[in-house]
């Protein structure tokens, strides 16, 4: 398949890190047999990796990597360790050899290596060659570096890093914009200069919080530089401000791949309900203006919004609601014009004067009270019933 341009787009691995970092924010926990779940449906979206959790921090995540690396048949079962020989082991007891992803987080920034865990670089590398060799000795297929925090590390450190975890059998290299604070220019920099480093045998994965908004824009900086790989939350659930979200970043692909040269296997239309799915499991509340799966991300209550998507749905409807398992929505508020109400009418069947047009308006349009937002269903209901009090009355 190629693209407008003539290229062949390059295919971009999606792993799914809502089970894991996104189980990690604050009421998003999940017992064993929700994960289960959850990574079954969310493999069949089509994913690559799915990532289970951090076996060594609790028993509930080892029984949870259990069971969903026995369940997958199709994505990559992922895990997370600490550079220590504990967590590695403890991650192949719980995941086998067999399709197992096993990240390595590496401390990549002078930040952490000074405050969070108070060793010197030497000691950091040494930790970090010793976990992966001990991973790759144990027969894992697939072995990320993870560095945390590389966004504020220094080239040097981030260099040292990236060769002393190839050196020990590392397959592929990822880097964190962990605390969300780079912009798409310094991130997309970034990559490209560690993609440099990264020889075409391994690949390339990133990682982006939303402190500031720019996960996806930070995200697609990183595909553009040449990431291989993303990791992704359904509806950006994750620490803090979140991760970037899985949805914005395959429906932006699956609608300009030509300007990013790279596409996705993931399948666009069946991503609301296992978000859906998800907000049941964590009890979360579903935004109102989020960006694809938001309540009304497909919904206007604007008059003249509302007379262009009559005429055509393609004036105002950039983005095909059913694509993503959605649907348009026409809601009637103080904001909508006499077009929505000219419409209702005519599926009614009635045939209404200008001055009953503009008689309904004021009362059952204009009149409503602020954030009064109804179906135009009811709109429906309200002008019969309008009418046949007016017929009434005349008798």
């Amino acid at each position: 398949m190629t693209d407008s341009t003539g290229r062949t787009p390059r295919r971009i691995s999606i792993f799914d890190t809502t089970l894991r970092d996104g189980e990690q924010a604050p009421r998003n926990a999940m017992s064993p047999q929700t994960k289960l779940d959850l990574a079954l449906r969310i493999e069949a979206l089509g994913v690559d990796a799915v990532e289970a959790g951090f076996p060594a921090s609790s028993a509930k995540d080892v029984e949870a990597t259990r069971l969903i690396s026995a369940a997958l048949t199709t994505a990559r079962v992922a895990t997370l360790c600490r550079a220590a020989r504990g967590d590695v082991e403890t991650a192949v007891e719980a995941a086998g050899t067999r399709n197992h992803q096993l990240q390595v987080i590496a401390t990549a920034s002078e930040i952490h290596l000074e405050h969070k865990r108070g060793i010197t670089r030497d000691t950091a590398l040494r930790e970090l060659h010793d976990a992966i060799s001990l991973a790759s000795s144990l027969g894992v297929p697939f072995i990320t570096l993870a560095m945390e925090d590389s966004s504020r590390g220094s080239i040097d450190l981030l260099r040292a890093t990236v060769e002393t975890a190839l050196e020990a059998g590392a397959t592929q290299i990822g880097v964190g914009d962990t605390m969300g604070c780079s912009t798409p220019g310094e991130f997309g920099e970034l990559v490209a200069t560690v993609r440099e480093w990264t020889p075409a045998s391994a690949s390339l994965t990133v990682h982006c919080h939303n402190d500031f908004g720019l996960a996806l824009a930070n995200t697609m900086a990183a595909i553009e530089a040449g990431a291989d790989e993303v990791q992704v939350t359904l509806g950006g659930v994750g620490e803090r401000a979140g991760n970037t979200a899985l949805e914005e970043v395959v429906g932006l692909l699956a609608y300009k791949s030509d300007v990013y040269g790279a596409t996705t296997d993931v399948k666009t239309e069946g991503m609301y309900e296992v978000y859906s799915a998800i907000r049941a499991a964590i009890g979360l509340e579903e935004p109102r203006n989020k960006a694809l799966f938001g309540t009304y991300a497909f919904a206007t209550v604007a008059g003249m919004h509302q007379q262009g998507m009559l005429q055509n749905p393609l004036t105002y409807e950039y983005v095909e609601p059913g694509r993503f398992g959605r649907e348009s929505q026409l809601l009637v508020a103080r904001h909508s014009g006499r077009a929505v109400l000219r419409h209702v009418a005519a599926q009614a069947q009635l045939d209404l004067s200008e001055d009953t047009v503009d008689r309904l308006y004021e009362k059952l349009v204009n009149g409503r009270a602020d954030g009064d937002c109804v179906q135009l269903s009811v709109l429906r209901e309200e002008i019969v019933a309008e009418m046949a009090s007016v017929a009434e009355s005349a008798r």
